[in-house]
């Protein structure tokens, strides 16, 4: 087991969580899952070599945005996949930032935001940031219309 390893409280759901988890993304398993007298405790899964353990607490702790998962992107096609995915009883927020369907926060976030925000011309670094902060789901080509000072 790696060093650190993400541990997430879950109601009584961890392993439906874990398999939804699991289904989304291509690298992606269901590692181990340990049971006391016959009820699932915890759930050991992996995405994209990333190792999680997910807990069933019971309801004392809820998820909030103070903890998400970033989800780096490199087209519109993958940041659409997972965010369809991802609102299947989950629910949009602004900025790339939704929450799945156990209240998870996600961050779907395409590697061009970075890219065109960091351009060294705060007018245009600025002009992606606020075209960012009026989405729900991040669209490039907005962001890029943004950047080239057209309209999104």
């Amino acid at each position: 087991m790696p060093k650190i390893t993400p541990f997430l409280w879950y109601d009584n759901n961890a392993e439906e969580a874990a398999r939804f988890y699991a289904s989304m993304f291509k690298s992606a398993k269901v590692l181990d899952i340990n049971r006391v007298a016959s009820k699932v405790m915890t759930v050991s899964f992996e995405i994209e070599g990333q190792r999680f353990i997910a807990l069933n607490g019971g309801p004392v702790y809820e998820f909030t945005e103070a903890f998400s998962i970033f989800v780096s992107c490199d087209t519109q096609e993958e940041v659409d996949e997972y965010w369809n995915k991802l609102l299947e009883g989950g629910t949009p927020s602004r900025c790339g930032w939704p929450k799945d369907k156990f209240g998870l926060s996600r961050q779907i976030i395409p590697k061009a935001l970075m890219q065109l925000m960091g351009d060294p011309d705060p007018e245009k670094s600025n002009a992606v940031f606020q075209a960012m902060m009026k989405m729900e789901k991040i669209v490039i080509a907005d962001l890029q219309k943004a950047h080239e000072g057209k309209a999104a």
